[in-house]
């Protein structure tokens, strides 16, 4: 990408796509394009189409999406599916209709197998049954992996997907029913600094292993990816037999355990574990094989230890807006 290319960040509020604008920004890289979902909702074909039309975006970084944890995922499948079929259907139709040079769609690490082989290797999509809490999810990001290596092989186009591991950040979603587990638990934690309760009840046995990255980490290593020369772009996805995805991640895990462990310890919360075992653990390990990222040079920055500093931090900003905005 030059340094004036105009870049589309769909979903540039969220945890990824602030993290995406920032990193951009951090780069040099001035030609940004963002709408809020008031302004272009993403999920109606014609207003997408209208859009790409009008601002003809060169690159587009495609991190808008509806995400969640257990609980959501299990509540609301129907637009789980729905919502993210829609989005990256439109995005990515109307990407190849205007020309876009390159495309960054962002996956998740969810759409591994239950049971795959640890570390999981990008050849090991589609070997094996998805975890039933969050397949809905899981099936559409597939679908959209699949939308950007047929839109390759068949027109040509420059569409890379990224499956990074477990985010947390700047940005996150902190909703007590709609949140992944690591802001779960830094709520939880809080709470119970804050009220003085000696006991924090977690979803599970604790027993499951989870991988963690920083959401500027991730960033980081997106904004590298569209970067690369075509040559080495072109390596990454024109295989015939393996979709064009890579992982990012940082390729150390914890057990669920060990890192409620640790955010107590962050936000400074003396409480002691309860686990709840009639909730389900999900998949019993998610660690990625970042041996090709790696190859290209990247590799995380930021501590778990020094990342849920800044998160926690992050947590009460957002804690003071929401009751100021209460007054």
């Amino acid at each position: 990408m030059r340094k004036d290319s105009k870049i589309f960040v769909a979903g540039h509020r969220g945890l990824v796509g602030s993290a995406l604008v920032e990193a951009l920004t951090r780069s040099g890289y001035g030609n940004l394009v963002t709408r809020t979902k008031a302004e272009l909702d993403l999920r109606l074909q014609g207003a997408v189409q209208e859009f790409f039309e009008f601002e003809k975006p060169e690159y587009v970084l495609l991190a808008a999406a509806k995400v969640g944890g257990i609980v959501a995922n299990r509540d609301y499948p129907a637009d789980f599916i729905a919502d993210n079929l829609a989005i990256q259907t439109n995005v990515i139709n109307s990407a190849h209709a205007s020309g876009v040079e390159r495309l960054l769609f962002l996956g998740s690490s969810c759409i591994y197998p239950k049971y795959c082989p640890q570390p999981m290797k990008e050849e090991f999509l589609l070997t094996g049954e998805l975890e039933p809490t969050n397949r809905p999810y899981a099936v559409a990001k597939i679908a959209g992996i699949e939308m950007c290596w047929a839109f390759n092989r068949q027109y040509g186009t420059n569409y890379l997907a990224v499956l990074p591991t477990n985010l947390y950040g700047p940005n996150d979603n902190y909703d007590p029913e709609n949140s992944h587990v690591l802001p779960a638990l830094i709520r939880k934690a809080h709470s119970c600094k804050v009220t003085g309760d000696r006991r924090m009840t977690i979803w599970g046995s604790g027993n499951p292993r989870r991988e963690f990255l920083y959401s500027s980490d991730l960033a980081d290593a997106c904004v590298m990816l569209m970067g690369l020369p075509q040559k080495e772009f072109s390596q990454l996805i024109r295989s015939t037999n393996e979709p064009p995805a890579i992982n990012i991640g940082t390729g150390t895990d914890l057990t669920v355990r060990e890192l409620a462990e640790t955010v107590l310890r962050v936000v400074g919360a003396n409480a002691q574990l309860e686990f709840d075992t009639s909730k389900p653990d999900g998949t019993p390990q998610k660690l990625l094989d970042i041996s090709r990222i790696s190859g290209l040079g990247w590799k995380p920055t930021i501590s778990l230890e020094k990342g849920l500093n800044t998160a926690y931090d992050d947590f009460l900003k957002s804690s003071r807006r929401a009751e100021h905005m209460a007054l």
